[in-house]
């Protein structure tokens, strides 16, 4: 640890590390209680990262009000939300807001919104619940460690000065954009607290593929498809949905709520070009259309256009930017006159559409991740407090934790229940 600093130094109930979605919630919780509460914060205002949630709209929360079906959608950990949604969850969550002047409506896919379609609302709905809660705010308070003794953190130790305080809270989020301050201090320091912490890996965040022809088709955004994640052969995951072709390979929200699957199966699969353990990806063009169907579908349009070239014929069943790829891809002549075409020669074009294969060779950084998935193991977490089962006096909060969902609102719902939850047993002594 640091020597001990010279200087300025305050006493608090509880200081709160970070001033994204989980900490204000955390702190103004607190505040509410009667707690005297700091919150630390390293930018020079709160909420950088909470701005570009939703592409600026802030998606807040998911309107799924079954707990089990909610629960479900975060994976193997999502077990341990049961407790913490039964006290603050999707419901609270939009009482919460609507509460503080802010109405929200409901979209495509369960996405809640703030009506105003604004992230600057939300924020500033979470400001005036820190005023009101009688919040103190450090900004541009870089902290450079901590102290603790006997199993319990002593103080926070800042460049200028010393806060002690009888709990804290770390609710710096992961690694993902790390423009907005999330540089993944807080997984450093909760490991020198002598936490487990479970590898940071980027997720919610495009594919890269290894295919050129994609730069052919860059910007198409393709609707009502499914992709699928397979390796060794084995589907590992599907999504339904809609897909946006890159310069450098796949995005869109199938792809970034599959990519923590993908992600996984690049670690333990190593993957290299011509490898057994190779990741693909499998894109339906027409998940609605069964093999048969299909297939009678594009013999009608070959009927319809008997005696035109194999080029011309596809124009009712592709976006005209696709069309040269699927023609190249299928090894038909594109000159050739589609009623020359054979059933088998048919058959094969039915098969690309309904499994386009795409060879995977990594993901995008954190630079362009949306969440971070890993993170302070949930077994060190107390679910019911968010409280360290290591450090006494110690709680965590939002997406430092082990746990996160796909997109549509989940990550967000998980700041706001742990940020609560902490926020209110750290207020009490």
């Amino acid at each position: 640890m640091l020597r001990r600093l010279e200087g300025i130094s305050a006493t608090f109930d509880v200081a709160v590390i970070g001033g994204g979605p989980a900490g204000m919630m955390a702190a103004g919780r607190a505040g509410e209680l009667g707690a005297k509460v700091v919150l630390i914060e390293k930018n020079k205002s709160l909420g950088r990262k909470l701005l570009l949630t939703g592409k600026g709209r802030c998606n807040l929360t998911q309107a799924e009000f079954d707990t089990r079906k909610l629960v479900e959608e975060y994976g193997k950990n999502g077990d341990f939300l049961y407790s913490p949604f039964s006290v603050f969850g999707v419901k609270e969550t939009i009482k919460f807001f609507e509460d503080k002047g802010l109405k929200v409506k409901i979209e495509r896919g369960k996405r809640i919104f703030p009506v105003s379609d604004k992230a600057e609302d939300v924020l500033r709905a979470l400001a005036n619940y820190l005023k009101e809660s009688k919040v103190t705010i450090m900004y541009n308070s870089e902290v450079l460690d901590f102290e603790k003794e006997n199993n319990r953190m002593t103080r926070v130790i800042l460049k200028d000065r010393e806060i002690t305080a009888a709990n804290y809270i770390i609710c710096t989020g992961g690694k993902s954009y790390p423009d907005t301050g999330s540089t993944g201090d807080g997984f450093r320091w909760a490991s020198e607290l002598g936490h487990q912490v479970i590898e940071p890996r980027p997720a919610l965040v495009p594919i890269k593929i290894k295919e050129k022809w994609l730069s052919e088709v860059q910007g198409l955004n393709l609707k009502n498809v499914e992709i699928s994640v397979c390796q060794n052969n084995k589907k590992q995951a599907s999504r339904f949905g809609e897909a946006l072709f890159t310069h450098f390979g796949l995005s869109g929200p199938i792809v970034l709520d599959i990519s923590k699957k993908v992600g996984e199966l690049i670690k333990n699969g190593e993957v290299s070009t011509g490898s057994p353990s190779e990741v693909k990806l499998r894109l339906d063009l027409k998940p609605a259309l069964n093999f048969e169907t299909l297939n009678k579908r594009i013999q009608r349009d070959f009927e319809k256009y008997t005696n035109k070239v194999f080029k011309n014929s596809l124009t009712d069943l592709l976006p005209q930017k696709l069309i040269p790829i699927i023609i190249k891809l299928s090894g038909l002549g594109p000159e050739k006159i589609v009623n020359q075409i054979t059933r088998e020669e048919r058959y094969d074009l039915v098969r690309l559409l309904k499994g386009l294969e795409l060879t995977v060779t990594d993901l995008l950084g954190f630079e362009e991740a949306i969440i971070t998935t890993g993170g302070i193991s949930l077994k060190e977490i107390e679910s019911k407090t968010m409280k360290s089962k290591i450090i006494k006096n110690l709680f965590f909060a939002g997406e430092i934790i082990d746990i996160d969902g796909p997109s549509g609102g989940y990550n967000l719902q998980v700041c706001w229940t742990t940020g609560y939850i902490a926020g209110t047993n750290a207020a009490k002594r």
